[in-house]
């Protein structure tokens, strides 16, 4: 095998490594934002509750970096493409960002209802829209988008983004991200308060992890029905030119065709679900700590799946099939591949190092006491 392939393959790897971090960490974030109202009944509550998260949520951001700047490195047709073609909607998931470290920021800085009920509210709007839209990003690559490449490498987007939010496959597949962000947020705050936030981030944690279980379910179902991709033939070692070089089928039920092949994979699914049912049983146990590893088994289950029924396509497109873009024609160069493979081997590594010392300094439960006292906290 050519060293072009070797390296494309272990991109590919590296994507979904990154993915899962995301979902894992940034997740996690989101779901005690989402969660903010609902388990603090009192602006005390919501300060304890913004505290537990508020030495970490800067640092988790850097999985939305490091995500992105893999596909602009790594896949630069993918990228260019897929953040025009989603341009609208990544716009509003920025903004919705945006507005949430100044929420960190000034939520407090002014002692009065209306002011820091305003605040809550978007700390509610900015954990659930981020998390909704890329579970839903995910649910539309699985049903295929519409745009096609011309003769000079021009894309063109053949419907409108509005499609890309409002179907209902997609609206299943953002709210199972939704429902495993809430879940990942609610162990977080088990861990680190007491009651009644701890009772309340329980009690929530549960219901994500059923109403995950269920949608999963539900969406592995559903596949059946989705005309997926299947690539027919193509070169491996293609040069990164989506004009030619590759002929793509589509038919009902397409997406599963790897896993006739390779039965193996059917572990993967089986793995999500059991992780979340394991989930359910952790959170009723009492056993946060537990719990939250095993959301990290979820996201691989739950990734994994998906990445497994798409190989090897990112990208497929419902108009020009010939022109979807997979591994092996949206990646860059193989030089530029090697470097960027190096820099994750050196980078990564001290990402997980500074972020495990950083939840091994601030371990412990936030007190609702010590926060009154404690006039620089959130």
């Amino acid at each position: 095998m050519e060293y072009y392939v070797i390296i494309k393959l272990i991109w590919a790897v590296i994507l979904c490594v990154l993915f899962i971090g995301l979902g894992l960490m940034v997740g996690m974030d989101m779901g005690v934002g989402i969660l903010l109202r609902f388990v603090g009944k009192n602006d005390i509550e919501r300060r304890t509750t913004l505290n537990i998260i508020g030495p970490h949520w800067e640092g988790n951001q850097v999985w939305f970096i490091l995500g992105a700047g893999a596909i602009f490195a790594a896949f630069p047709t993918l990228y260019a493409t897929a953040f025009s073609v989603f341009y609208v909607v990544m716009i509003l998931m920025l903004f919705s960002m945006i507005l949430r470290p100044v929420a960190f920021e000034y939520r407090s800085k002014i002692d009065q209802g209306f002011w820091r009920t305003s605040w809550d509210w978007i700390f509610l709007i900015s954990g659930f829209f981020p998390m909704f839209v890329c579970g839903a990003a995910f649910g539309n690559i699985l049903q295929g988008v519409g745009y096609h490449f011309i003769w000079n490498g021009q894309y063109f987007q053949d419907e409108s983004f509005w499609s890309y939010l409002i179907n209902p496959f997609a609206i299943l597949c953002g709210l199972l991200s939704v429902s495993l962000s809430i879940f990942q947020g609610g162990m977080m705050l088990m861990i680190r308060s007491e009651d009644p936030i701890y009772s309340r981030a329980k009690k929530y944690a549960t219901m994500a992890a059923i109403v995950a279980t269920c949608l999963f379910i539900v969406g592995g179902i559903w596949i059946f029905q989705i005309k997926g991709f299947v690539l027919a033939s193509g070169d491996p070692a293609m040069s990164p030119n989506p004009l030619f070089g590759q002929h793509v089928i589509t038919y009902k039920g397409a997406w599963l065709h790897n896993y006739y092949d390779y039965p193996i994979l059917w572990s993967l699914p089986i793995w999500g679900i059991l992780c979340m049912l394991g989930a359910v049983l952790m959170a009723q146990s009492n056993k946060p700590a537990c719990g939250w590893w095993i959301g990290l088994g979820i996201w691989i289950g739950v990734i994994g799946t998906v990445g497994a029924a798409m190989f090897p396509f990112f990208m497929p497109s419902t108009t020009a099939p010939d022109q979807s873009l997979t591994i092996w024609n949206s990646c860059g160069s193989l030089y530029g591949l090697i470097c960027m493979a190096i820099l994750v081997c050196i980078f990564v590594p001290i990402i997980l190092s500074y972020t495990s010392w950083c939840f091994y300094v601030m371990r412990g439960k936030v007190k609702t006491a010590s926060i009154i006292k404690d006039h620089h906290s959130y």
